[in-house]
């Protein structure tokens, strides 16, 4: 078993040593061993033994139409060479509840440099990221969680000293950040991150979503506030606040794709134990190839092979017909503590049951230039199905921005013929362009004139990709205005910021949708809207019988039809029954499991310590614990069970110095694809074309225009290619060496039987 076995890399091609002993052993039969040896020596000297994407040292090519699949070239004195190379493998295993996902990213250092590679990549918002390893030649070395400037200290100093260092940090709890120091020309770096995140489900469909690509953020200016000084020297002076002081830590370069042919090719391996009898299973955005061992497991692979980092990739399934389960329940035992994860899923009212209410419902649909091309179809399509789910007797508006904003109406208006004409012309309309002022936005939907006798149920529907950099600030606002209003967030999109959609839900009481196609519009839609119409499971309480529990979430939200309600508890002794009561409209329902008859799950724990984290956060936000407070609390509970979270990171430096003194380290910050279906123009803004063509630029935003930041390279036009792992070590003094040993043997093997023959 070889080093990159032990650690689970799978899945990829290699050529070597073994394969060239076959092939010698299949070649040189008894009676051509002479012709056998001589071909197999001039074989050893071409035939390279070392894995495919691997090299002595840093190519020089000497055109752009030379380069390799998912690389970026230097202008160079002798014509072009290849930076740095990222590509990545995933590996997920689904157990029942949980999936253990392995994420390697393969850094290959193509230039003459020494080189700090950075890279920014998205995760699950609910995944547990809890291990990072480095693999340097035949060395592993395995991360420590650290708080977050302690960790960020260990890796400068580091690479100062030329030691090999790997650093993971958490930008976002969907954005994380790798830099990788001091890669020598001609070396591979692997860095392998794993996490554990929950199966979502919602109806009968289970899902688990793989996000592959950071689309740009738009960062609002910074705010600058300034007064005259006193002429005493007791003035005032100037102060500045920006609503992302991380601007830099999030934003990456980015390709465009009219220059340049895709980068960083991945591959994705889904191993699907759903614990029940399978029935439809399917990928909703990547053609796929499926293995079935047995009825309730898959084995799903990429048809294509590598694909291009540019769509998240999700995988759907349901229970064969009648097997679909409506309650779970599993447990792990770490140290000295029991931890749980229950699902139960409250039963839907009949239409004889229910009693709708009339509803006014504002949408609001961002058309910023993040949203122009498929996604901008996908919005205005999903739109035009909710307005034709309006009822007579409901109320609605609509709301548009990018870095402006409009209503449609004053205030919300009777949902009849000649108003929703009136909205459909205006959405049919619309067109992408400008930044993403979304705060304003909210904050206008969240408004409430109040209806006097409160009749009526108030809905926000709010349509975005979602793509900005200040999060907080619209948290903050739905914490602060949401009044009576619950929030119902619609991505749209290949790579929608899930993080802001899943809290900003949670905040405002509602869910989060996703469309990825317009093929989804109506099937998520009709999905959504049986969560507006029908009541919801409201008062939600837990109690334990014989158990002391510390349950996540700690404000248990309301649950929408389909939709079950997930708990995590750590336990001292898992014991007696846990029961769940609430109001299925206005009727009363409860249910009551038995904790000893709880499956065996894998890592409940981490999910139990990540969703406290997230409770911590939620209750800084909604002022129910100070920052003090809430910091204290998700530190301890990082530094307990090895998370990464925005105060710990995880940091793994190589005992063995690498970079000669002297030698200089230069930074490669590895650029992104732009997201699928997305127009570069509308989100940079229409260039000139300038002589030497653009490959890679940084979105930032001022006073509501984008801001470019151009870095010049020849466009790659290469398509993309398989991964396959590399290795740092290179065999050339060992190939030749086998040539020539077994040239002399092919040429002994053919002078002997002359020399036999003239005796005789």
């Amino acid at each position: 078993m070889s080093l990159y076995d032990d650690i689970r890399i799978e899945g990829v091609a290699w050529s070597g040593g073994r394969a060239l002993k076959r092939m010698a052993a299949a070649m040189v039969p008894p009676l051509f061993g002479a012709c056998g040896a001589l071909l197999l020596g001039f074989a050893a000297l071409f035939v390279d033994l070392r894995p495919v994407w691997s090299a002595e040292s840093p190519v020089t090519i000497t055109s752009p139409n030379e380069a390799r699949s998912g690389a970026l070239l230097l202008k160079t004195g002798d014509g072009y060479t290849e930076a740095t190379r990222l590509g990545i493998d995933v590996d997920v295993t689904v157990s029942g509840p949980t999936a253990r996902a392995r994420v390697t990213q393969i850094f290959r250092n193509e230039s003459k440099d020494w080189v700090e590679a950075t890279y920014v990549y998205p995760l699950p918002e609910g995944g547990a990221v809890d291990t990072l390893k480095m693999v340097v030649g035949d060395r592993v070395v395995v991360g420590e969680i650290k708080e977050r400037q302690q960790a960020r200290v260990i890796y400068e100093q580091a690479k100062r000293s030329g030691h090999k260092a790997a650093l993971t940090e958490q930008q976002r709890p969907n954005i994380f950040t790798n830099a990788v120091a001091n890669i020598g020309p001609g070396e591979t770096v692997l860095v392998q991150i794993e996490y554990q995140e929950p199966v979502h489900q919602s109806g009968d469909t289970f899902s688990l979503r793989v996000p592959l690509v950071v689309g740009p953020r738009y960062n609002p200016a910074p705010v600058v506030q300034s007064v005259d000084l006193r002429s005493d020297g007791g003035g005032w002076g100037a102060a500045t606040t920006d609503p992302v002081p991380d601007r830099d830590k999030i934003a990456a370069p980015v390709l465009d794709p009219a220059d340049h042919a895709p980068v960083n090719p991945t591959q994705i391996t889904v191993r699907l134990q759903a614990g029940f009898p399978l029935g439809e299973v399917k990928s909703s955005f990547h053609a796929v190839n499926m293995e079935a061992p047995n009825a309730s497991t898959r084995i799903v692979r990429l048809a294509e092979g590598a694909v291009p980092a540019d769509r998240d990739f999700e995988l759907t399934w349901k229970a064969a017909p009648g097997k679909t389960p409506s309650v779970g329940l599993f447990r792990e035992h770490v140290g000295d503590s029991d931890y749980m994860l229950a699902f139960v899923t409250p039963p839907a009212l009949s239409e004889a049951e229910q009693k709708p209410r009339p509803r006014e419902v504002v949408f609001v649909i961002d058309n910023s230039g993040s949203m122009g091309g498929t996604s901008i179809a996908q919005a205005k399509a999903s739109l035009i199905y909710a307005l034709g789910r309006l009822q007579p007797n409901d109320r609605f508006n609509v709301i548009r921005f990018d870095n402006t904003m409009s209503l449609l109406f004053p205030d919300c208006v009777p949902a009849d013929a000649e108003h929703l004409d009136r909205a459909r012309s205006f959405v049919g309309a619309l067109e992408a362009q400008g930044g993403t002022e979304m705060v304003p936005a909210m904050q206008a939907a969240l408004h409430d004139g109040g209806v006097s006798d409160n009749s009526y149920v108030r809905q926000v529907v709010f349509l975005t990709d979602g793509a900005i950099g200040n999060e907080q600030q619209l948290f903050d606002t739905i914490a602060a205005m949401r009044g009576r209003s619950r929030v119902f967030m619609v991505g749209i999109g290949s790579a929608p910021n899930t993080f802001l959609m899943t809290r900003a839900a949670e905040l405002g009481r509602g869910t989060f949708t996703h469309i990825g196609s317009v093929d989804q519009v109506e099937e998520r839609m009709r999905g959504l809207f049986a969560k507006l119409e029908n009541p919801a499971v409201t008062g939600l309480s837990v109690t334990f019988s014989d158990a002391k529990a510390d349950l996540t979430p700690a404000i248990l939200p309301d649950v929408y039809r389909g939709e079950p309600l997930v708990l995590a508890a750590k336990l001292g002794q898992l014991k007696g029954d846990m029961e769940i009561k609430g109001k299925v409209g206005d009727r009363p329902w409860s249910v009551k499991l038995p904790l000893a008859s709880a499956a065996e799950g894998k890592g409940l724990s981490k999910l139990w310590a990540r969703r406290k984290i997230a409770d911590a956060e939620v209750a800084r936000t909604v002022g129910k614990a100070t920052p003090d407070a809430a910091d204290k609390t998700i530190l301890a509970l990082a530094l307990e069970h090895h998370l990464v979270t925005r105060l710990t990171s995880l940091v793994a430096v190589d005992a063995t110095p690498s970079r000669p003194d002297g030698e200089p380290l230069k930074l490669a910050d590895l650029p992104l694809n732009l997201p699928a279906g997305w127009d570069f123009a509308k989100v940079f803004g229409e260039q000139p074309k300038p002589l030497a063509p653009p490959s890679e630029r940084r979105a930032d935003a001022s006073d509501g225009h984008v801001q470019l930041g151009l870095r010049k390279h020849p466009p790659v036009v290469a398509p993309a290619s398989p991964i396959v792992l590399p290795k740092t070590a290179t065999d050339a003094e060992l190939k030749l060496l086998a040539g020539a040993a077994l040239l002399m043997l092919a040429l002994m093997m053919m002078v002997i039987p002359r020399r036999r023959l003239a005796v005789r």
